[in-house]
């Protein structure tokens, strides 16, 4: 419950205060928000089977942002950085999916 009202403050705080993203983040943030968006659904996935482990999820959640900028951020030092991006956003989302299919299947009970 406390982690859905942080949610609920931290997007009503983001749409009040319209932050600016520096130029230089700005590349980086999809893919961090991606991220991020993996190791969500694979927290909830986890919680579901009864696996859960909130340093797992930590590491899970500040791991796949850093590798993932990481990768475009060497994508773009070698000129390839769109490239890097779809590969990074093609990966994750096919954990997010196949995370969201597992969920699915656990709340309908298929």
């Amino acid at each position: 419950m406390i982690a859905v009202l942080g949610l609920v403050v931290g997007v009503v705080a983001g749409l009040l205060v319209r932050p600016e993203v520096p130029a230089a983040v700005e590349p980086y943030l999809p893919i961090a928000v991606v991220a991020a968006l993996d190791a969500v659904f694979g927290g909830l996935r986890a919680m579901l089977d009864g696996i859960f482990d909130d340093k797992v999820f930590v590491v899970s959640f500040l791991s796949n942002v850093v590798v993932a900028a990481l990768i475009v951020f060497l994508g773009d030092k070698l000129g390839v950085g769109a490239q890097l991006s779809t590969g990074v956003v093609v990966v994750l989302g096919i954990r997010i999916f196949s995370n969201a299919a597992a969920i699915r299947r656990h709340v309908f009970r298929a």
